[in-house]
């Protein structure tokens, strides 16, 4: 990380365009993927659908290691926690892509916008981060929008609703005990325990699901595992690039590009009440990262005097 960080420092505002270029490509690619695993959900099982994209996905976690070495590469201070955290993550795509196609991925993406504020909030208490009132209140914000957007009482909780619900809250603590295991870990051992433990994990549970592909669907599943190994490749060379403080807002852009996704290619439709409540969380957001980066940045100042 200390290489990282000279290297950012050496070249400035050049690593930051760069940082967000990588960001973008990041999140336009999983967002084609939400595509393409709503569209293969819809006929066929999530589980089994995840399966094949974790085999793909730790084929490049093998590959890379035996050129890096096993040992070097998974050397981690905290392995349990990198093993959890992976078994976590492929049983959130799980829950998030039946999401996708029982509630469809507009309304779950306005709902998986409140996921960094959620981060942000459960960082004080399980992270002992410090949390200001400014941050906090950017929470609130956050939570009335979400309220707009599943508008309990007005409606019935429906099964797509709460696995959403679920989908969002797994991905919270699949990022709390990422910003945990990088305090011990380098970003590439991360990845590394993120592809392996949940192809294990899936390994065990997918082949009990299986089902069987069109010549099609198999094209699409080909274009699936491609995508989601060049996304998380974007998502790293992001986080080398630049500060997460610097980069990490344009993940919003996700929300932006599956929900048009969601819209235009599956007749998905979008009430107004959903929208306002996506922005109000996405504002929120927005200023939350950028709280973070005011502090971060003012703590770095302080270290230099």
């Amino acid at each position: 990380m200390a290489n990282i960080t000279a290297a950012q420092a050496s070249t400035g505002k050049t690593d930051t365009l760069r940082g967000v270029a990588f960001m973008i490509a990041a999140t336009l690619i999983f967002s084609a993927q939400d595509g393409l695993s709503k569209a293969l959900a819809e006929d066929h099982p999530a589980i089994f659908v995840t399966l094949w994209r974790y085999w793909a996905f730790g084929a490049v976690c093998l590959l890379l290691l035996w050129r890096t070495g096993f040992k070097k590469g998974l050397a981690s201070g905290q392995p349990r926690l990198q093993i959890a955290r992976g078994v976590l993550l492929a049983l959130q795509i799980c829950v998030a892509i039946t999401a996708f196609a029982i509630n469809g991925l507009a309304p779950s993406h306005a709902v998986f916008a409140f996921v960094p504020l959620l981060v942000v909030g459960l960082s004080g208490p399980v992270l002992g981060e410090k949390v200001g009132w400014r941050r906090w209140s950017a929470v609130g914000v956050g939570m009335i929008g979400m309220l707009l957007i599943i508008r309990p009482g007005s409606q019935p909780l429906t099964p797509g609703i709460l696995l959403t619900m679920l989908a969002a809250c797994m991905f919270a603590a699949y990022q709390l005990m990422t910003r945990r295991v990088a305090r011990t870990d380098a970003a590439m051992t991360s990845f590394y325990y993120t592809g392996l433990a949940g192809a294990a994990a899936m390994t065990f549970i997918g082949p009990w699901f299986w089902s069987s592909f069109t010549p099609f669907e198999v094209l699409l599943l080909v274009i699936l595992c491609i995508s989601g190994m060049t996304g998380h490749l974007m998502l790293i060379k992001a986080f080398e690039a630049a500060e997460a403080s610097a980069i990490q807002p344009f993940s919003y852009l996700q929300t932006v590009a599956a929900s048009t996704i969601g819209v235009v290619v599956f007749g998905e439709v979008m009430s107004r009440w959903t929208v306002l409540g996506g922005a109000i969380v996405i504002s929120a957001g927005l200023f939350a990262f950028w709280r973070e980066r005011v502090r971060a940045k003012a703590a770095a100042e302080a270290a230099t005097r």
